[in-house]
C-alpha cells in the first residue's frame, strides 16, 4: 500500500487542524501539529496499514501529538495566555486553560480517554475501539482521571 501523503494532506488536513486547534487553543501550535502529524506519515507511511480508517488514524495521531504538547507545557505560563480561535464555539479561555493544564498532568492513555469521552462525547465503546482496549478499561481510565482531578483540587 503506497500512501499519497500530499493527497491525504489536501483532503484531510482540515480534520487535523480543527482537532489541534481545539486541543491546543492556538493557531500557530495547531499549524505545527498539522505539519508534525503529516511529517510522521512521511517518515513511517506503513503506520496506516494497521489502521481501520485513515480518518481514525489521523484523529488518534493528532490527539496523541497534542496531548504530548500539553504535557510538555507543564510550566503553565503559555496555557494561561492561550486564546481559542475566533470561529470556535467554545467556553471562555479560563476553563479551557484549566482543562489543558489538567490534561497535561495525566498519563497519555488516561488523557486520551478523557478527551475522547468528555470533550468529543464518545461512548465507552467508541473510546475503547480507538484506544484498542476494553470498555471496562475505559471506565477505569475515566475513574483514574476523576481521582487525579480530585487530588489536584485538594492540593
Amino acid at each position: 500500500m503506497t500512501v499519497d501523503v500530499e493527497r491525504l494532506y489536501r483532503s484531510h488536513g482540515q480534520i487535523v487542524l480543527r482537532r489541534a486547534r481545539t486541543l491546543l487553543g492556538s493557531e500557530p501550535d495547531a499549524q505545527e501539529a498539522l505539519q508534525e502529524v503529516f511529517a510522521s506519515l512521511l517518515r513511517a507511511p506503513d503506520s496506516l496499514r494497521s489502521a481501520s480508517s485513515v480518518v481514525g488514524w489521523l484523529y488518534q495521531a493528532t490527539t496523541h501529538y497534542c496531548l504530548n504538547q500539553l504535557r510538555n507545557r507543564r510550566t503553565g505560563a503559555r496555557l494561561l495566555q492561550v486564546r481559542p480561535p475566533p470561529d470556535a464555539l467554545a467556553p471562555s479561555p479560563e476553563p479551557l486553560a484549566e482543562v489543558r493544564s489538567l490534561l497535561s498532568l495525566l498519563p497519555d492513555e488516561v488523557a486520551a480517554a478523557v478527551v475522547y469521552h468528555h470533550l468529543d462525547g464518545m461512548t465507552h465503546a467508541e473510546v475503547a475501539e480507538l484506544l484498542g482496549c476494553s470498555r471496562r478499561k475505559v471506565g477505569y481510565l475515566l475513574e483514574r482521571a476523576g481521582e487525579s482531578l480530585a487530588q489536584a483540587e485538594s492540593a
